[in-house]
């Protein structure tokens, strides 16, 4: 159904301007909240809104964001609060208050991991309170009328942020959006933890002015058991609309920089560096498929610290896998470093991929899966949830595997590369079926729906 086909009221209510507020911990960089956030905005505005942004890093229009360095999650406070809240760090407070001699090493850690010094509280709070009226700044500022909330509501990587949205939303009642990535209950990090309250206060929140939307059915359905909270499911998308255009830069060029010697397959893994993204399968699948290759990743470590990188070196030295992490020579624009190496985007590295590696044991969505449809190259991809509901029924055709790297998935992405002319037909098929499901027109859709919701017909 396009914009012409749909009910005269939804079509007005979304076509009316409005001053739409986006917020979160950061609006920076390749990340998928960052990414997703620029999609629903470029069609916002396409719709005649005017968007603008609040985050802790921000590289969108100066003269429409407001940066509050506390808002970002690796702010010191933030983190230091984090490390209590999720770790039970044993701080000097709390050993100045262990003045009992007969108190067990295990009763200890039993209260640093599930009891909140008071001091905690009070920063938390404090934070909330200077966050809360910058807040308010943002929205009085920019005269805003509605509020986008990317993932702030969701992951508790903000805890007096996440306090501040919610306590904003409650005291004026301004229509609010809360795109909601990636939950606690998904994240094994946080199911020890010292603020149970503050989780079931503000990640997420519930409000009448708030309209929940998830990227995926499994979460639509876990946000109803668990709050009684109503979600539209909105998948992540990509420009179909608007294929890629021919590169522009060598194909040779990109391999040659990030790495890849000549009879060597690139093999890309654009990801961060993180546990849950199974890198070690994508060593395995290097090894195992039996040609020179090199593994390139693209992306940092994230959030999540360094040691899963230390654990993937080692991993792929012991399976004798050439792996290269690119993240100084992959960003959001092209540059150069400051010694003068060439910084690409991912939309120049794609092109110059021989198959793309996904063997993330959980995803939201699935970014990357889609990016290598676009791109129009062959895929390996472990059956994560997400992908075995909401993706893999659409019959898209490519390399999966259940948990495992079996002969038989070796033998299929071996048949791809040794048959060009098949990994074509696949790639076409594959890009006919996401420009249907996955595309901006599909977003512009729902956010029009969206738009009806807050707004109503009263245009």
């Amino acid at each position: 159904m396009t914009a012409v086909d749909r009910p005269q009221a939804t079509v007005a209510a979304a076509r009316t301007s409005r001053r739409i507020g986006f917020v979160s911990t950061r609006f920076a960089g390749t990340d998928g909240v960052s990414l997703e956030a620029a999609k629903w905005a470029t069609v916002l505005e396409r719709l005649g809104n005017t968007c603008y942004y609040f985050a802790g890093e921000c590289d969108r229009p100066p003269e429409r964001s407001r940066v509050v360095a506390e808002a970002f999650y690796r702010h010191p406070d933030i983190e230091a609060i984090n490390r209590r809240a999720y770790r039970g760090e044993w701080g000097t407070e709390d050993r100045a208050r262990d003045t009992s001699d007969d108190k067990s090493e295990q009763r200890r850690v039993f209260l640093a991991a599930y009891t909140r010094p008071p001091a905690l509280s009070r920063r938390i709070h404090e934070l909330r309170e200077a966050l809360k009226a910058e807040l308010y700044e943002f929205v009085e500022g920019f005269d805003l009328e509605m509020l986008i909330v990317e993932n702030a509501s969701t992951i508790p990587l903000n805890l007096p942020l996440g306090l501040a949205i919610a306590e904003l939303v409650a005291e004026t009642g301004i229509p609010t959006i809360s795109h909601n990535h990636d939950f606690h209950w998904e994240r094994q990090r946080f199911l020890v933890n010292c603020v149970p309250d503050i989780l079931a206060a503000a990640f997420p929140p519930t409000h009448p002015s708030i309209h929940h939307v998830v990227i995926n059915s499994v979460q639509a359905a876990a946000i109803a058991s668990r709050h009684g909270q109503a979600a539209r499911v909105i998948p992540n998308v990509m420009e179909f609309e608007r294929p890629p255009a021919p590169p522009d830069i060598d194909p040779a060029t990109v391999r040659a920089d990030l790495g890849v010697g000549s009879g060597e397959l690139l093999l890309l893994q654009p990801t961060r560096v993180i546990q849950r993204k199974g890198i070690e399968q994508a060593i395995e699948f290097a090894r195992r498929l039996g040609r020179p290759a090199r593994l390139v990743v693209s992306h940092a470590s994230g959030d999540e610290g360094p040691e899963y990188e230390v654990r993937i070196r080692e991993f792929a030295d012991l399976l004798g896998v050439g792996i290269r992490f690119e993240s100084e020579l992959v960003g959001d624009r092209r540059g150069r470093t400051p010694d003068g190496r060439t910084i690409y985007t991912l939309a120049d590295v794609y092109p110059s991929a021989d198959f793309v590696t996904y063997p993330s044991a959980f995803e939201g969505f699935g970014n990357a899966f889609l990016e290598a449809l676009y791109f129009r190259r062959p895929i390996l991809v472990n059956n994560y949830s997400t992908y075995e509901v909401d993706i893999r029924p659409r019959g898209f055709r490519v390399v999966w595997f259940d948990g495992f790297i079996s002969d038989a998935t070796l033998a299929l992405a071996r048949r791809l590369l040794d048959h060009p002319d098949e990994a074509a037909a696949w790639a076409e098929q594959n890009y006919t079926l996401a420009a249907r499901h996955f595309s901006f027109t599909v977003l512009q859709r729902h956010l029009e729906d969206l738009l009806v919701d807050c707004f109503g017909e009263d245009v």
